[in-house]
């Protein structure tokens, strides 16, 4: 005869968000080292993203594990962008020579978003075709 089998012990908060936080590095790290062996020109966190993905799809990876550190890193968000703003605005100078490509090319995303809107509320609006009813 068999014993029945325990459930595993919960994990407190801080143990859930250093296992979620310590899964995600361990990621990115990995990503990280496959680039850099394999000469691939992918940026290592990417390929890390995409294991993780492929964990979690397989179900090598709970999606239980990560929630904690995710949630509290989508929360600090704004702040993990301050080092990137701090060095755009120290070439903000340098910003103005190049000042009309970037005219131009918000002129074109906002012209292709645009069409694409357009395009995308004319195929909503006429619904898919009664089978039977065409010409």
């Amino acid at each position: 005869m068999t014993s029945p089998r325990l459930p595993p012990p919960r994990l407190t908060p801080l143990a859930a968000w250093l296992r979620g936080l310590g899964l995600l590095l361990a990621f990115a790290a990995l990503g990280d080292a496959l680039v850099r062996l394999s000469h691939l020109p992918v940026p290592g966190s990417v390929l890390g993203l995409l294991l993780l993905w492929l964990a979690l799809g397989l179900g090598w990876v709970k999606l239980g594990w990560l929630e904690a550190a995710a949630d509290h890193l989508l929360g600090i968000l704004g702040l993990l962008f301050v080092p990137a703003t701090v060095g755009f605005v120290g070439y903000l100078s340098a910003g103005a020579a190049w000042g009309w490509w970037l005219l131009v090319m918000l002129s074109g995303l906002l012209v292709g978003a645009g069409v694409a809107g357009l395009l995308a509320a004319r195929l909503v609006r006429s619904g898919p075709e009664e089978p039977g009813g065409g010409a």
